[in-house]
């Protein structure tokens, strides 16, 4: 699965991008179609080429061989005109610990020669206020918790508007709620239209936060689309937990499905059932299995899960967020 949309509409655009390190291709020959506007997932293990490529993309490394776009424009070519319009945070932010949130906020604003200083005051405490950290702004760095330092990272790459935002492994060391506030903050710059390209290999986050993906497996781009073309390929399934395990089964096997059980601890049977091919709704289903007396302690639809997919594609597990 490959991109299609048209490059005035991309946002980011490479074509065969390769990086080597002798003999070695940590990236092969990969072609993004990021669309603008959208909140692009940019997946795969560890170790698969990821901040490699988002290294090449914002010219803090050189390419091998392969031509780059963003914003409309080659890099690194039009680097100077680029990266004003792009805030990034990669491979964790770096900060002065023994300064304060705000003091090395306004540090760094003050080395950015696009940043206009009559409101830099206004603008720091504006970005802290959009990552939630208004109430540690004069709290020393070194006694950030980790969750906290990627949250100053990202209000860093937020000081100046910014047309693209590029963020690796944004949630990493953040608790639950960080984590929340983090996938909000990211829904509300692409309402502003901002497009967003995340790397990551938390399945579930990707699926919570984004309209696009791609998947990357050693060092190769094995597919891209929207998520719900990328979903597409599995199958839907119906799922019963149920104290009556060979009733339910007999009673999907009489409706013309395949059902299997799954046995977990300390928990009734779960029985599965893929879908596919057949006309049956579940409301049917519950009242075939009610009229057959199977108690029902829980029926679900399965859609097809990206986990599934992409360890389809690559052959290797994520770490999923239950």
């Amino acid at each position: 699965m490959t991109g299609d949309t048209p490059a005035l509409d991309l946002a980011i655009e490479s074509r065969g991008l390769t990086k080597r390190f002798g003999t070695q291709a940590a990236v092969n020959s990969i072609d993004l179609a990021v669309p603008r506007g959208s909140v692009f997932g940019f997946l795969g293990p560890n170790g698969s080429g990821k901040t490699t490529s988002i290294r090449m993309l914002l010219a803090l490394t050189q390419a091998t061989s392969g031509t780059i776009t963003v914003l409309g424009h080659s890099m690194p070519a039009r680097l100077h005109e680029v990266l004003p319009q792009v805030g990034a945070l990669v491979e964790g932010p770096a900060f002065y610990p023994f300064l304060s949130g705000a003091a090395n906020l306004r540090r760094l604003d003050t080395a950015d020669r696009h940043a206009p200083s009559g409101t830099r005051r206004a603008r720091v405490q504006r970005a802290l206020e959009r990552v939630g950290l208004s109430h540690a702004a004069d709290k020393k760095v070194h006694a950030y918790s980790l969750g906290m330092k990627q949250r100053l990272g990202i209000a860093n790459a937020l000081l100046l508007p910014r047309q693209l935002l590029v963020l690796d492994e944004p949630t990493n060391g953040l608790d639950p709620q960080g984590t929340r506030e983090v996938r909000s903050l990211v829904r509300s710059l692409a309402a502003e239209g901002t497009t967003v390209f995340v790397s990551s290999h938390l399945l579930a986050e990707v699926e919570q936060m984004c309209t696009h993906a791609a998947v990357m497996s050693a060092g190769r781009l094995v597919a891209q689309g929207t998520l719900a073309a990328l979903r597409q390929v599995g199958e839907t399934r119906v799922r019963v937990r149920t104290p009556d395990a060979p009733g339910a089964i007999r009673v999907l096997s009489n409706l013309g499905l395949e059902p299997t059980i799954r046995v977990l601890d300390d928990a009734d049977p779960v029985v599965v059932a893929p879908l596919l091919g057949t006309h049956w709704q579940p409301e049917a289903i519950v009242t075939a299995l009610v009229a057959d007396g199977v108690r029902i302690r829980g029926f679900a639809i399965e859609e097809p899960s990206l986990e599934e997919r992409f360890v389809a594609l690559t052959g290797e597990g994520f770490d999923v967020v239950q």
